[in-house]
């Protein structure tokens, strides 16, 4: 397992979780637009630890830190021009880390500090119209895409598991990856995505495959597709969503397969919104959905996310708990990770959260003596635009 895979995602989607995306236009002049969006997020956290490592030895520390939360501090650009009846656009978004001082080993004189992470999510364009669309470029993945921006404490800081070293770590949190559905990771790509139809939007790709080795064989691309159904009733809506993914990879006559499957439902009615998501996989990576394990189908894994979320007036207020299963045949990583959630969100100003949050990680390694409980307490402010 890779722990330097930090996550992220990009200002306009977790706007969108509030309702309240409002890109800023510089430019609209001749069916030729040009615009920026942005979002910047900090937290002071409190984390208290008791683990037990392999060897059975007992720790415990507590740990504060200020620092962002699953998101990353994002400004994007966006490009569109107007031909007939077709639409050419372009965005391009980049990620900043605001913890390049988190130093917990001497740094270099030529670092002090000032090696900030910029991080390239999305670069990509796209071809539209009432056919649908065809993105061409770097985008986030279609599998568990929805998952994860139905996530209702998109915008918290979720969890900071010491055993995938996110305590102490420089960048962003895990969020409820990897406990509950697996991250979306950007990568090359074409795909298509319908208009929609009667309630229904389908998404296909061909992406670029992960590499199981730097020898490995991937003689066809990875697939990744989505379908969702939106609609509304009154004063509700319900949205379902199914996705997968698969890809080959060979090395020494030794054959990889890598598949998965994802799926939810989010209802809401009155101030109430339910969300319950799941998936299962194959040789995937229970984090980010990357391949990192050779032998056939090595890691399986499954994993649910519940959620509840209740909305007053500026208030909202988010219960959550989600699981991970992991068995893996090739080692001794049998484990399960949970995290559960209590958040509440008090919108001060359009584009102006406060945001006070508790959540608790259990990390239970069966076919070891590691374990870990992790409570950690946090209060912040997010700021889009």
């Amino acid at each position: 397992m890779t722990t330097k895979f930090k996550l992220a995602i990009i200002a306009a989607a977790c706007i969108t979780t509030f309702n309240t995306y409002a890109a800023v236009e510089i430019y609209n002049d001749n069916d030729v637009t040009f615009s920026t969006d942005g979002l910047i997020n900090i937290f002071y956290t409190n984390s208290t630890i008791d683990k037990t490592d392999a060897t059975g030895v007992k720790s415990d520390r507590t740990q504060s830190r200020v620092r962002m939360g699953f998101l990353p501090n994002t400004i994007g650009f966006n490009l569109s021009k107007k031909l007939d009846d077709t639409k050419i656009s372009m965005r391009s978004a980049f990620s900043v880390s605001i913890n390049d001082t988190d130093q917990f080993r001497d740094p270099s004189p030529a670092d002090l500090g000032t090696g900030t992470l910029i991080d390239v999510r999305q670069f990509y364009a796209k071809i539209s119209g009432s056919w649908g669309e065809v993105r061409v470029g770097k985008d986030f993945g279609i599998f568990n895409i929805t998952s994860l921006l139905n996530d209702e404490n998109l915008l918290g800081l979720g969890q900071t598991s010491d055993f995938f070293g996110f305590v102490d770590g420089g960048n962003t949190t895990y969020g409820n990856a990897s406990a509950g559905y697996t991250y979306p990771f950007p990568k090359a790509q074409i795909t298509y995505r319908s208009p929609d139809m009667n309630g229904f939007k389908l998404a296909v790709g061909v992406m670029d495959p992960n590499k199981m080795s730097a020898t490995s064989d991937e003689e066809l691309p990875r697939f990744e597709a989505e379908l969702v159904y939106d609609t509304t009733f009154d004063n509700g809506s319900l949205k379902t969503w199914i996705s997968g993914v698969t890809q080959t990879s060979e090395e020494n006559n030794v054959e990889q397969n890598q598949t998965g499957i994802g799926y939810g439902a989010n209802v809401k009615f009155s101030n109430i919104s339910l969300t319950a998501s799941g998936f299962q996989s194959k040789g995937l990576s229970y984090i980010a959905a990357l391949d990192h394990y050779v032998g056939p189908d090595s890691i399986e894994s499954d994993g649910f996310l519940t959620q509840a979320a209740y909305t007053l007036g500026d208030n909202r207020f988010i219960l959550s708990y989600g699981e991970s299963e992991v068995e893996n045949t090739g080692s001794v990583l049998d484990a399960v990770y949970s995290n559960t959630t209590f958040a509440y969100y008090r919108t001060i100003l359009p584009g102006l959260y406060g945001v006070a949050e508790y959540n608790k990680t259990e990390v239970d390694v069966s076919n070891s003596i590691q374990s870990e409980e992790n409570n950690t307490l946090s209060v912040g402010v997010v700021v889009t635009f």
